[in-house]
């Protein structure tokens, strides 16, 4: 069975879970309202509209039928913010972990096949482990300077040894199967060997750690943007939000709601996915 008919048959099961379809379906809505943000709301994320700061959203008495969730201390409307924020986030999360995935994947490959890189690499990723995940992130964006491209590089440093540790182990099990064996025997190359054998049948584990890293790259542009070091303002991003909103806590509790609700939602669904791919692509990884 080739890569994309265990896919397919992969997402039939998955489908088949119901936590698993509606965190699918709400991560659905979710990227729809971002990505076609302008459709949702008519309001600049970044207009400052003074006369109308800390409006409450449509659950107050006093809410207005423009600004569905309210608006912030200077004016700005909170559900095109939430909306152009989210495009921040998500893309910071996708871009990163993409990144991550190419070199842990790279690095994975070559500690795993070759037993004289392996050491090399090795210890290098085990250099980077000694640092605390978010500590790395902060100390890389220390060093290079605040935007979203720093971060995006830190973040993806961060995800690089955990990637790099998890292919070399599948590696190590895959090349010792009797195909693989064969397939040397017949004389083909190492390169053939690990781009059509070995990363092929790596796939199904290379999509459900990058779903289960999704959440943390997430979390990570958060948690950068909320100690100010993610996204500079007045750029809308869900931690850089919350972040703002912490003078105003007790005055609008919801400034720090939503985009925190947001934050937590978008985090446990992918999570979620990834634990069900996990057990349906790769049943050796459950705990």
């Amino acid at each position: 069975m080739n890569n994309t008919s265990r896919l397919s048959v992969a997402f039939k099961k998955l489908f088949k879970n119901k936590l698993a379809t509606i965190c699918f379906f709400v991560l659905s809505i979710e990227l729809i309202l971002i990505i076609f943000a302008p459709l949702f709301t008519s309001f600049n994320p970044d207009e400052v509209d003074i006369t109308h700061r800390l409006i409450p959203g449509f659950w107050s008495s006093n809410s207005t039928s423009e600004h569905i969730l309210g608006t912030d201390h200077l004016g700005r409307d909170v559900f095109s913010r939430l909306l152009y924020g989210g495009r921040v986030s998500l893309s910071v999360g996708f871009i990163s972990t993409s990144i991550g995935i190419f070199f842990g994947t790279l690095f994975g490959l070559l500690a795993g096949y070759y037993k004289k890189l392996d050491n090399i690499i090795m210890r290098f990723m085990d250099l980077l482990f000694t640092f605390p995940g978010i500590l790395l992130a902060l100390l890389i964006v220390a060093i290079l300077g605040v935007s979203i491209t720093n971060a995006i590089i830190a973040i993806s440093i961060w995800s690089i040894p955990s990637f790099a540790r998890m292919i070399r182990s599948k590696v190590l099990q895959i090349k010792e199967e009797d195909y693989i064996l064969a397939t040397k025997s017949l004389g083909a190359n190492d390169f053939r060997i690990l781009t059509s054998h070995i990363l092929r049948n790596a796939f199904p584990l290379i999509i459900v750690i990058a779903t289960m890293r999704m959440a943390s790259s997430i979390m990570s542009i958060a948690t950068l943007s909320y100690l100010g070091l993610g996204c500079p303002p007045p750029t809308p991003e869900w931690g850089g939000m919350i972040a703002i909103a912490r003078e105003y806590m007790y005055d609008a509790p919801s400034l720090i709601i939503i985009p925190g609700v947001a934050v937590m939602i978008t985090v446990i669904c992918f999570n979620v996915l990834g634990d069900k791919l996990r057990d349906i692509l790769d049943p050796s990884l459950k705990d």
